[in-house]
């Protein structure tokens, strides 16, 4: 099944979608400056995988994952109805890439930490997501040989 829309509209949709400073990293950044923590997300551009959040004095890498492109497997990361061959073998180099990322940081010394898009946009995270914050923010500061969390 062809495009449903003209090339030149589906370019101008593709290059609105952006890539960083999204709703659900922007909530994370502020929900983590509440509590206290400093961060560059400027330095996380040449790190492996390109973390959102960066957290210097902790050594921790927080991504903020949309459930869709990074494949959560959730409500929210159905395949398209077309072109599904395609999308599978996208999605599959997605999550390839991210677990190779977190592997590349974690040997290095790195903590990661990975919040998916549904733990903030659903009704149930949204009341519930203050206590997940306090919970990552605990995980921080805590024993650092736990080297991955996940909201």
């Amino acid at each position: 099944m062809s495009d449903i829309v003209d090339p030149k509209v589906r370019s101008r949709i593709m290059a609105s979608i952006r890539g960083r400073d999204t709703q659900p990293e922007l909530q994370v950044r502020r929900a983590l400056h509440a509590r206290g923590f400093r961060f560059s997300s400027s330095s996380a551009q040449r790190m492996p995988g390109r973390p959102d959040v960066v957290l210097q004095r902790w050594k921790v890498a927080v991504f903020v994952h949309g459930c869709f492109w990074h494949w959560h497997g959730c409500s929210g990361s159905r395949l398209p109805r077309t072109n599904r061959v395609f999308w599978e073998d996208k999605l599959s180099r997605n999550v390839e890439r991210d677990e190779l990322a977190a592997m590349t940081l974690v040997t290095a010394g790195w903590r990661v930490v990975i919040v998916w898009e549904c733990a903030l946009r659903s009704s149930r995270a949204r009341s519930s997501f203050e206590a997940a914050m306090d919970r990552l923010a605990i995980w921080i500061r805590a024993d650092p040989s736990e080297v991955f969390f996940e909201l």
